[in-house]
């Protein structure tokens, strides 16, 4: 990563540039102190001691050597929708799971994105900033360094990385928009199954916005942006209100018209990490669930699109 140090940092130590500019940890920082050529400033070796002047350039080391000791490199197809040496986001398909686990190794997002950059000779490390559950789709924010990763992770802490979903839901919502306000639990029958609890119940806080696009014969579409990040969130959120996703046989009932839960990570706004410009990205929906949403309700995709920032 290059820094380049600016008027106002101009007579400050290179620690001051990095903690208060670039935003590292002092942990990070001696991580890099001990690496060899793990600090430059203009090509040369110095310590965090050293003054800086404007127009200085800063080399710190935050690429990855080498590959997650978890993943498997698999060549397979990933569309992805926005890529720098930052940032990497890719369109999950559904079925996909995102990380490896004792189930799933050679079939994940992580290795098929650790067989895209092996091609390319870059070491790779899986650093997601938001994850999706195994059958749902849509667009995901990866860092490629470390140094993007926490910047990103402060960012969603922050509440300055906005997600919206698509979802088609068993029965129809009786409000055009709403807000939904609870807090998640695991229950006691299950390490993987959540559920809605008061403030009392050892919960985490949950809120989720939603608007609806349409209804027809029973179902509901609607744009969701979950504002916390809570596990399985908008599935136990929706449920909760007596509209289940359509085909999520943990929160409602399996569907004739989809075989997963009819649930799409459309959309997502960030400050990239580097530039701090924002990026506004959008996954196109997947084959199955325009079928579902064709076959109930029309063509009503342009529709979703249109209303996708009026939230």
């Amino acid at each position: 990563m290059k820094y380049v140090i600016s008027d106002a940092e101009n007579g400050l130590s290179v620690k001051d540039v990095l903690r208060r500019g670039a935003g590292l940890s002092m942990a990070f920082i001696k991580r890099l102190k001990f690496l060899d050529n793990g600090i430059l400033l203009n090509g040369t070796h110095v310590t965090v001691r050293h003054t800086v002047q404007a127009g200085d350039v800063l080399t710190l080391a935050t690429e990855d050597t080498e590959l997650g000791e978890s993943l498997t490199p698999t060549d397979i197809s990933l569309d992805i929708v926005y890529e720098d040496d930052y940032i990497v986001l890719p369109s999950k398909p559904p079925f996909m799971p995102t990380h490896p686990s004792h189930l799933h190794h050679g079939d994940t997002l992580a290795d098929a994105l650790a067989y895209r950059y092996r091609d390319e000779d870059i070491p790779f490390v899986f650093r997601p900033i938001n994850r999706l559950d195994r059958n749902t789709s849509g667009i995901t924010l990866i860092a490629r360094d470390r140094i993007s990763a926490a910047t990103l992770t402060r960012a969603m802490r922050d509440g300055l990385i906005k997600k919206q979903y698509v979802a088609v839901l068993q029965g129809e919502l009786p409000e055009d928009r709403g807000t939904i306000e609870t807090y998640i639990r695991r229950t006691e029958r299950s390490i993987i199954v959540r559920e809605n609890c008061d403030a009392d119940g050892g919960g985490d806080y949950a809120l989720t916005h939603y608007r609806v696009i349409a209804r027809a014969s029973g179902h509901t579409v609607v744009l969701a942006s979950p504002i916390t990040g809570r596990t399985h969130q908008l599935r136990v959120h929706f449920a909760g209100l007596g509209c289940p996703i359509l085909g999520d046989d943990m929160y409602g009932q399996t569907s004739e018209l989809i075989p997963r839960h009819a649930l799409h990570a459309m959309s997502l706004k960030l400050p990239h990490p580097h530039s701090g410009e924002e990026l506004s990205l959008t996954a196109p929906l997947p084959h199955d669930i325009t079928s579902v949403i064709n076959s109930i309700f029309g063509d009503i995709s342009p529709r979703i699109l249109d209303s996708s920032d009026d939230m």
